[in-house]
């Protein structure tokens, strides 16, 4: 950790302000500054303060260079690449991955620099502003300091998220300081979380102009405590099912909807591709990507042009959702799980009459994309004794989809190889059907009453009213409940970075993780239907979970160059 704590030279100081039609991390990098001439300027502090920004997680597939994200740790999606850090993440060997040929594990050893770097910013704004007039340091300077206490609390969320308790620095190093310091506990980081949001809830404006949105807000805040207390609350962090952590979730959730601020925005298909929304309580402002890295090397299968599309989502995802019936009119009037014999279900048909966010989340074989019907099949010719493939598959080919599935969710439909078409496609930090999805789980788990659960359904039907899916049954237990909304939220936050960490933090993830990894395998007959088979993945695509693995191994390098005072995980 010395490294990130020794370091005196301030990268992306700015030393001009973009305009008010970009956002406000828009600046040019020019020179590298010390401290006491950084501090000098007030441009250059507010520049310095908002580089704190950049040390949040603010992007998807970050695993492996655009080719792994926690949708492929969890059993939301597998990646089609193969290479040695995708096979090294499927088999839970994250020091292998970590050390070999350099690399990081980017969910491990990127997160551990990342996240303390910026507490240090923010420590570093934080003691500057308290040992002189405030104003002197920095413009708009309680804004600052909320801006500091809410980026110190996200990141040590993120910390122990991964971890468990981690060291907590709540003031810069100096070179000649000992940081080599024992990890605190869990609860102890959670209570020092608890104390920044408050400081920053009381800190932070409503809201902002649009040259300034994508700040934190109270709201925000807010919606980080809920957060925070959410997991706190869960059974790997709660082993003994304290009620009152339960409690103390629900009502964090409960202070952001009476906040009467957020409300869930009419359309789901376009919940990442919007500038502002009503759902949104923070999102990564950037402008119309270009087709990059993520989304030609990641999410674009190579029929529509995409050098490999790698983000395939899985059978035990695309089984999650729901078979519908509908009414003469089109209208959903009932739904249920697809093993539910009365559900309707047609295997040979297995696309038709889902829960509608399958078709925003999942593009399957005859799914209409970008004014063409995307094919996943495979077709024998007995007398040619040759197989021909649609377009967006290929057997046995890392550059096409392993499960024959491609993810919609993270794939604007403009994006086509080859044009100049852009479109947004936002990094949501925050938004409000998760509120109501913690709400609901806390609600529920909070104490076992009808009452309790009536309004956790309520919760929920809020979320499924806006895609047309039928109400929950307003007499379900609490354990069905439970399943619910286990359900729901593999649904509605499918592929945004929650899947992973909810199966960790409900302990989950070894039973879920070690049951079998499925794709569809398709095949085209010679009268132009198809046959669906569900199949096991190659061994390659398997996953591995043990206990142990319900947290991270904190990187190997922190804990060598301790000296033994920074302990290492359970069995890592």
């Amino acid at each position: 950790m010395r490294n990130i704590f020794y370091s005196i030279i301030f990268l992306f100081v700015a030393l001009t302000i973009s305009s008010c039609k970009k956002d406000f991390l828009d600046r040019t990098p020019t020179a590298d500054l010390d401290e006491e001439k950084v501090f000098k300027d007030p441009l250059l502090v507010a520049a310095y303060a908002d580089n704190a920004y950049n040390h949040l997680i603010d992007d998807y597939a970050r695993f492996n260079a655009h080719r792994g994200t926690t949708s492929q740790a969890s059993d939301e999606a597998v990646s089609g690449n193969t290479d040695v850090a995708v096979r090294t993440l499927n088999q839970g060997l994250f020091h292998d991955h970590y050390e070999r040929g350099g690399a990081q594990l980017n969910d491990i050893g990127d997160v551990w620099d990342r996240a303390y770097a910026g507490i240090r910013v923010a420590n570093t704004m934080l003691t500057r502003m308290k040992a002189a007039e405030p104003a002197t340091i920095v413009a708009n300077s309680e804004r600052v300091r909320g801006e500091m206490h809410f980026i110190r609390a996200f990141l040590y969320f993120e910390l122990i998220k991964r971890f468990g308790g981690v060291p907590i620095f709540d003031q810069p190093a100096g070179i000649f300081d000992n940081v080599d310091i024992p990890r605190n506990t869990y609860q102890e980081c959670v209570t020092f979380i608890l104390s920044d949001l408050a400081q920053a809830q009381t800190s932070l404006p409503d809201d902002y102009p649009t040259s300034n949105y994508g700040r934190a807000t109270k709201g925000a805040a807010m919606a980080l405590k809920a957060r925070v207390l959410l997991y706190a609350a869960s059974p790997i962090n709660n082993p003994t099912n304290e009620l009152s952590r339960w409690t103390a979730a629900a009502e964090a959730a409960k202070a952001v909807m009476d906040l009467n601020k957020y409300s869930l925005q009419a359309t789901y298909n376009d919940i990442m591709n919007v500038p502002t929304s009503s759902e949104y309580i923070m999102i990564k402002i950037r402008p119309p990507r270009v087709i990059d890295g993520f989304l030609l090397d990641f999410v674009m299968s190579p029929g529509s042009g995409g050098a490999q599309g790698s983000m395939n989502p899985t059978q035990n995802h695309v089984d999650i959702y729901e078979a519908v019936k509908k009414d003469g009119t089109g209208t959903i009037t009932s739904s249920a799980p697809i093993t539910d014999a009365t559900s309707g279900y047609d295997p040979q048909k297995p696309y038709k009459n889902r829960d509608p966010r399958f078709a925003a989340n999942i593009l399957y074989n005859g799914a209409s994309w970008q004014g063409r019907t995307m094919g996943m099949w495979s077709q024998f010719n007995a007398a040619t004794g040759t197989y021909t493939y649609g377009d967006d598959f290929r057997p046995n080919n890392i550059i096409y989809s392993a499960t024959r599935y491609y993810c919609r969710k993270m794939w604007p439909e403009v994006y086509v190889r080859n044009t100049t078409q852009r479109s947004l496609f936002n990094f949501i930090f925050f938004r409000y059907a998760e509120v109501l999805l913690n709400h609901a789980e806390a609600l529920n788990e909070s104490a076992n009453t009808a009452s309790n659960r009536a309004l956790a359904i309520a919760d929920v039907n809020l979320i499924r009213t806006r895609v047309g899916m039928p109400d929950l049954a307003p007499n379900l237990t609490q354990e069905q409940l439970r399943d619910a909304i286990v359900r729901e939220r593999a649904v509605e936050l499918a592929f945004e970075d929650f899947r992973w960490y909810d199966l960790i933090r409900w302990k989950k993830a070894k039973d879920i993780l070690t049951q079998p990894v499925k794709g569809m395998d398709v095949v085209r007959n010679a009268n132009g239907t198809f046959t669906y088979t569900p199949v096991t993945l190659p061994n390659l695509y398997q996953k591995k979970f043990a206990d142990h693995m319900y947290l991270y191994p904190i990187p190997r390098r922190e804990v060598f160059k301790s000296n033994g005072i920074l302990k290492q995980n359970p069995s890592w």
